[in-house]
């Protein structure tokens, strides 16, 4: 009997310490995210198997998939990848998700990354008339820099038809993912504005990128969903020394006045550790300071969240809420190559996993 009471106590005392422990790190990390392209759907059950065993034991709770148009839209089933996810592939991450107790949230790249290299995005591909930069031609071998700036296609924010598709799909999207919040991408947004555009030319370009970010917000919002967007387009480039890719050298800075607080900023910086939260923090955003494949940048960004949240004034410590991992890789080339690689190379598997391990001890 004696036993067995011992054995009862301890198994309490256990449980208890683990919910302080659980609480503690709440409290030190909100949001503990890690973002990831979509998996195709014969990944589905490998990447659930991932979720189960590696995101949720270590805390993540939050997991952002890019889905773009990896996704069978019956809305406008012409802008689906070819095998691409279904609702039932769908359903299956949210379930995983829903049982790990992880915010599952999707993302479209809006406004910018209509293209790739030498490729164009569904949405241009299908409606060419929506393109930002028709006079630009897509090279035969793509290379940075080039005579047109070009990194990336926007599709022109002011076209009449735009919206009518891009809504439908998000909406579709957000339906299917059973989701609270969507991410527009949103980064890297090189053109908007352009001089020759017919409905663009002239215009202030931060006004334009505000105005995108408030008529996605506002429609969002009508289904109580939350927008999360990348901040890079919200920094100054030149002022800051950041440049145009982690910043702005297009004059979208100044949108950070004009876009709504409520929306969600995922601030990423990938060389180093750069001290961009506080300013959205200030500025009146939730932000999310996110690292990618140096894990010494996202140990920093870690222990930089943790100790702004102990020791910030307190107007801003809520705003600042976590760190989140991104991943550019496709989830079968970062399971095979990273995830179960030479774990002594510094990459996307061992950024996170030292980036958590810091959360972890930093919080408890």
């Amino acid at each position: 009997m004696r036993r067995t009471f011992t054995a009862g106590l301890g198994a309490i005392l256990l449980a208890a310490i683990s919910m302080y422990a659980d609480d503690a790190l709440d409290s030190a990390m909100p949001v503990r995210g890690f973002c990831i392209s979509a998996p195709r759907p014969a990944a589905v059950p490998r990447f659930i198997d991932f979720i189960d065993h590696e995101l949720a034991a270590r805390h993540v709770n939050t997991l952002i998939l890019r889905v773009d148009y990896n996704y069978q839209y019956q809305s406008h089933p012409e802008l689906s990848d070819k095998g691409a996810l279904s609702l039932a592939d769908v359903k299956q991450l949210v379930a995983a998700c829903k049982k790990d107790g992880i915010h599952l949230i999707p993302q479209i790249n809006l406004l910018g990354h209509q293209s790739f290299h030498t490729t164009d995005a569904s949405m241009l591909r299908v409606y060419p008339e929506f393109d930002e930069t028709p006079w630009v031609k897509m090279p035969e071998h793509y290379k940075w820099p080039n005579p047109d700036h070009l990194y990336c296609r926007s599709y022109c924010p002011l076209h009449p038809k735009v919206h009518e598709v891009v809504f439908a799909i998000v909406d579709e999207l957000c339906d299917a993912f059973e989701a609270d919040a969507f991410h527009a991408g949103m980064d890297e947004v090189f053109y908007l504005g352009e001089d020759k555009c017919p409905r663009c030319a002239g215009k202030d370009k931060a006004q334009l990128f505000a105005d995108e970010v408030t008529r996605i917000h506002d429609h969002v919002k009508q289904k109580n969903r939350a927008l999360w967007i990348w901040g890079d387009r919200l920094i100054d480039g030149r002022i800051t020394g950041l440049g145009e890719w982690e910043a702005s050298y297009n004059h979208t800075a100044p949108a950070i006045d004009l876009i709504p607080k409520d929306t969600v900023i995922c601030d990423w910086h990938y060389e180093r550790a750069d001290l961009t939260a506080p300013y959205f923090a200030m500025k009146g955003f939730d932000v999310i300071s996110c690292p990618w494949k140096k894990a010494s940048v996202g140990v920093q960004q870690a222990e930089d969240m943790i100790n702004w949240r102990h020791r910030g004034p307190p107007e801003i410590r809520g705003h600042l809420r976590g760190v989140m991992q991104t991943v550019w890789s496709g989830v079968d080339g970062f399971l095979d190559q990273e995830y179960k690689g030479d774990p002594s190379k510094t990459n996307q598997w061992t950024c996170f996993t030292a980036t958590f391990a810091t959360m972890e001890k930093t919080a408890r």
